[in-house]
């Protein structure tokens, strides 16, 4: 498959474009901000969105999606990235869908995945259980009790925690925090007897929650996958969930850089556009260099997924791209502040929200420092 857009993805993505630019500009983030939105997200766009086919890209037609793969995902989560859109598509269908189109039996993905399509189910992934990425740092136990499981422990940093109707919880059915073998994952309903939530408020004015479970009793086919083996559910998931969040991470990164440069262009100073100085232009080139290499390293890794290549090969890309984008994202919404001048930092002006969800983002499945790390475990050094 080359790695390049086919003309239905260029489509999608002018679609994309075109959607997120009149119906989810960066003032509708703004707004659920300032009025203190219970949902934090827009409900209308949301479904407007899943309207579009937005949700159902990446999934087969047989459980209602339209099948453009991750690539044609990617492309609108790109464009959601330019805006900063508020939405569950990271939540709901990066993580949660991909989950259960992953590990979940015929009758989960028969029951879930067109809801999920449709807008008519959220889904969110509770993974952590302390302030960093620790994907196999397990507490929370899952114990046999008759016919299922009771599920007691506390998650942190939950993606829509606190909105999704269905929590996929990763829990400990056997061995010790640390390591891979022993964990399941279970759909666990939000509201069920036991489960306690209390939404974040984080400095992006995105969804988060913290979330508490204490006796919770789930049934045997709230299992999703095999007892102790959800770690081979979890970790093509989490992938797939680095490269979604990198490709928004992408449009975000191409959206501060071009007000950027334009700021460079209008802003004057002695007569002529700062632009024009040479110190800046050597750190604009720095930046636009930076920028065209995560857009490649962005499409391969949407490439791989949906050629279906080694698990191997995509963890690698996964983290690759994760920490390029990552590392890209930093320093160019940073330079984005310090090239607007102290306006930068005002409320005013909309650059500073870019440097707020790249504080977020970063840390979202693990940072730069543990995407190197990992990087060099999988290579065997």
């Amino acid at each position: 498959m080359p790695m390049i857009l086919n003309e239905e993805q260029n489509q999608l993505k002018d679609m994309a474009k075109s959607f997120c630019t009149d119906k989810a500009p960066i003032d509708q983030l703004r707004r659920l901000r300032d009025e203190d939105n219970a949902d934090g997200f827009d409900r209308e766009t949301w479904s407007a969105m899943t309207e579009l086919g937005f949700a159902g890209a990446p999934f087969p037609e047989e459980h209602g999606g339209i099948g453009f793969g991750y690539k044609g995902l990617g492309v609108i989560t790109e464009e959601t990235g330019r805006t900063l859109s508020a939405s569950p598509l990271f939540a709901s269908v990066w993580l949660g869908g991909t989950a259960v189109n992953i590990g979940g039996s015929v009758d989960q993905k028969t029951e879930i995945l067109p809801k999920v399509v449709a807008g008519e189910l959220l889904l969110a992934l509770a993974l952590e259980e302390s302030h960093r990425h620790d994907p196999y740092g397990i507490a929370t136990s899952a114990s046999a009790s008759g016919d299922g499981y009771t599920i007691s422990g506390s998650k942190k940093f939950v993606l829509d925690g606190h909105v999704a109707d269905q929590l996929i919880v990763v829990a400990r059915t056997a061995g010790s925090p640390g390591e891979r073998e022993g964990l399941t994952l279970f759909l666990v309903e939000r509201e069920a007897e036991g489960v306690s939530v209390t939404r974040t408020r984080m400095v992006d004015s995105r969804n988060a929650a913290n979330i508490d479970f204490n006796n919770v009793a789930v049934t045997s086919e709230a299992r999703i996958g095999d007892e102790g083996k959800g770690a081979d559910i979890l970790d093509p998931t989490l992938d797939i969930g680095r490269i979604g969040i990198a490709a928004e991470m992408l449009g975000s990164t191409q959206e501060c850089f071009e007000r950027t440069v334009q700021y460079l262009k209008d802003r004057e100073q002695f007569g002529v556009p700062i632009g024009s100085f040479q110190a800046l232009k050597h750190r604009a080139a720095n930046m636009f260099c930076e920028v065209e290499l995560s857009k490649s390293v962005v499409l391969e890794a949407l490439t791989a997924l949906d050629e279906e290549r080694d698990a191997s090969e995509i963890a690698k890309l996964a983290s690759l791209t994760k920490a390029k984008v990552g590392e890209t994202f930093h320093t160019v919404s940073r330079e984005g502040i310090q090239m607007h001048g102290g306006i930068g930092m005002t409320d005013e002006f909309d650059i500073g929200f870019f440097i707020k969800r790249a504080a977020v983002t970063e840390q979202t499945l693990g940072d730069v420092n543990f995407h190197r790390n990992r990087y060099g475990d999988l290579e065997g050094y």
